[in-house]
C-alpha cells in the first residue's frame, strides 16, 4: 500500500545514518522498511488514540531490536546518535499523523537500544 500521508510519503527516514559510514546501507534498509510498515500501518488501521497509536509503535520499536545483530555484525550499533535519530523519526510520523501530544520514550518503549 503506498503512503498517501504528505509528510511521510516523501520523507528521508534516517537521512543522518545514511550519510554516515558508520551505519551501514543494508541495515538501514531494513530499519526505513519498519518505518515505512509502520506508516503503512498507521494509514490502514487508523489508530484512533494514543493508546493504540503506541502498540503500533511498540511492536515497530520490537522490529528494530531484531535488527541489532545485525549492525553488531557490519561493526556497527544502535548507540546514542542512532538512538536519537531513530526517536526523531518515530515522534515525525507520529506528528504527522495527527498524534502531536504522543511522548516519545512512549513511542519506543520496549526498545534495548
Amino acid at each position: 500500500m503506498p503512503i498517501t500521508n504528505h509528510q511521510t510519503a516523501g520523507y528521508a527516514f534516517l537521512q543522518e545514518m545514511y550519510e554516515d559510514p558508520y551505519y551501514p546501507d543494508a541495515v538501514l534498509d531494513r530499519c526505513r522498511a519498519v518505518l515505512l510498515r509502520l506508516c503503512e500501518t498507521i494509514e490502514s488501521d487508523r489508530p484512533s488514540d494514543l493508546a493504540t497509536l503506541y502498540v503500533l509503535t511498540q511492536a515497530a520499536t520490537a522490529e528494530f531490536n531484531g535488527l541489532q545483530a545485525e549492525f553488531e555484525a557490519a561493526g556497527s550499533e544502535i548507540e546514542t546518535v542512532a538512538r536519537e535519530l531513530i526517536a526523531d523519526d518515530f515522534c515525525l510520523i507520529a506528528s504527522a499523523y495527527g498524534f502531536t501530544e504522543a511522548d516519545s520514550e512512549e513511542l519506543i518503549a520496549g526498545r534495548d537500544w
